[in-house]
C-alpha cells in the first residue's frame, strides 16, 4: 500500500476510533442512578457548568453517536461485501455479509446477557440480515428508500416518544438502577432481555435509515478515497452536522430555558433524533477532510486510527469497563459520581482503552474480536 492510501485509509479509521469515545460519553449518564432525572436519558444537572455539560452532550453526543455508528457499518458492509462479491460471486457474498452478521447478533447478546454492557451489537447484527439484500440494489433504490424509511420514522418516532413522555409523567426516563443490585441478581433478567434489545432499538430509534445512509455513503467511497471526493465531504460536514445542531436546539432548551407540556418535549425530542441522523454523515465528513489534511501522524492520531482498526474489540472492552466501574454489581461509581465526575472517567475508559490500542497497533496485535469475526465469517464454502 502507498503512502498516499495509508492516508486516505486514515478518514475511516479516525470515524471509528472518534465513535467509541461519543460512545462512552452517551453511556455513563445511564448509571447515575442516585441523581435526579433531567430530560429523558440525561441526570438532572447540579450546577451551571453540569447544565452545560449536559447541554454539550445534546448537541453533540446523543442521537449522534448511533447514527455515526450506523454509517459506518453501512459503509463497513458495502466494503465487504464489494470485496466479496470480486472474489466469490454475488449470492456467496450476501450469504458472508449475513453470517458476519450472526456472529455480531451472538457478540451482543453476550455483551448485555452475560456482562450487562448496553448493546449495539445485537441491533446493527439484525440490520445487517434485514438489509443485506440491498446491498445489490442500485443507487436509485438506496435513495429512495433512504427517504421513505425517514420519513416513515420521522412521523411516528416524535409522537411515540410525546406519548412516552406523557405516560412518565416526567421529562426524564427513571434509571433502572436502584443500587441494592447484584451480579448474579440481574443475570437472569439481562439474559431474558436478550432477544427484546434488538426489537426495543429497533422501534425506538432510527437505526435502518442511518444504515441505508451508510450503504449510500460505501458506494461514494468518500472516506477510503478521500484525496478524490473532498467536495463531497465538505458538503457532507457543513450539512450534516448543520441540520443536527439546529435540530438539537429546541430540546437542549427544554427545562432550562423552555418548559413545554410533556407531549411536545416528547415532539422535541424525536426531532432531535431525526435530525441527529444528519451527524452520521456530518461526523463522517469531518473525519474525511482530517484524514486529507493530516500531513503528520502523532501519538494521538496514531492511537485512534489503531482504536479504530480494532472497533469492534474496544467498544466491547469499554463497555464492560463501564459496567465494571460504574455499576452497582461492582465499584459502583455510579452511586456516587456527579455528571462532572462521569464525563471525567469516560475520558479516562478512552484514554486507556486508547493507550491499549497504541500498544497492540506497535506491537502488530489484532484485535482479538476482529479475529474471532475473520475466522468465523471468512469461511468460503467449496
Amino acid at each position: 500500500m502507498t503512502e498516499k492510501n495509508k492516508k486516505r485509509a486514515l478518514s475511516l479509521d479516525l470515524a471509528r476510533g472518534f465513535m467509541l469515545f461519543l460512545i462512552i460519553l452517551s453511556h455513563v449518564p445511564f448509571f447515575l442512578y442516585t441523581l435526579e432525572p433531567g430530560v429523558i436519558t440525561k441526570p438532572e444537572a447540579g450546577n451551571a457548568f453540569e447544565t452545560f455539560l449536559n447541554m454539550l452532550m445534546e448537541l453533540l453526543v446523543d442521537n449522534r453517536a448511533r447514527p455515526l455508528f450506523a454509517v459506518l457499518f453501512g459503509y463497513g458492509l458495502v466494503m465487504i461485501y464489494q470485496k466479496q462479491r470480486e472474489r466469490i460471486g454475488q449470492d456467496a457474498a450476501r450469504r458472508m455479509i449475513k453470517r458476519r452478521s450472526w456472529y455480531l447478533i451472538l457478540f451482543g447478546a453476550l455483551l448485555a446477557g452475560i456482562a450487562g454492557g448496553q448493546d449495539i451489537l445485537m441491533t446493527y447484527g439484525a440490520a445487517g440480515l434485514l438489509l443485506s439484500g440491498s446491498l445489490k440494489k442500485p443507487d436509485q433504490k438506496i435513495v429512495k428508500r433512504i427517504a421513505i424509511s425517514t420519513i416513515i420514522c420521522a412521523v411516528y418516532l416524535p409522537v411515540l416518544w410525546g406519548g412516552i413522555l406523557l405516560g412518565i409523567g416526567d421529562y426524564g426516563l427513571p434509571f433502572s438502577w436502584a443500587g441494592d443490585e447484584t451480579y448474579f441478581g440481574t443475570l437472569a433478567g439481562q439474559i431474558i432481555a436478550i432477544p427484546i434489545i434488538p426489537l426495543f432499538n429497533h422501534l425506538m430509534f432510527p437505526i435502518i435509515p442511518a444504515v441505508y445512509m451508510g450503504i449510500w455513503l460505501g458506494r461514494k467511497n468518500p472516506l477510503i478515497q478521500a484525496h478524490q471526493n473532498v467536495g463531497l465531504l465538505k458538503k457532507l460536514t457543513l450539512w450534516g452536522l448543520g441540520i443536527s445542531l439546529l435540530g438539537a436546539v429546541p430540546h437542549v432548551l427544554v427545562n432550562d430555558i423552555l418548559f413545554p407540556e410533556l407531549f411536545t418535549a416528547g415532539l422535541t425530542y424525536g426531532l432531535h433524533m431525526i435530525t441527529g441522523l444528519g451527524a452520521g454523515y456530518g461526523y463522517a465528513g469531518l473525519f474525511g477532510l482530517l484524514g486529507v489534511a493530516i500531513q503528520k501522524r502523532g501519538v494521538i492520531i496514531e492511537s485512534m486510527a489503531a482504536m479504530g482498526k480494532r472497533s469492534l474489540t474496544f467498544f466491547v472492552t469499554q463497555e464492560c469497563l463501564i459496567v465494571i466501574t460504574m455499576s452497582p454489581v461492582a465499584l459502583n461509581l455510579g452511586g456516587h459520581l456527579s455528571i462532572t465526575g462521569s464525563v471525567i472517567l469516560a475520558l479516562i475508559i478512552w484514554m486507556v482503552t486508547l493507550a491499549a490500542a497504541y500498544i497492540m497497533e506497535k506491537k502488530q496485535v489484532a484485535g482479538p474480536l476482529e479475529r474471532a469475526m475473520r475466522n468465523r465469517t471468512y469461511k468460503v464454502q467449496k
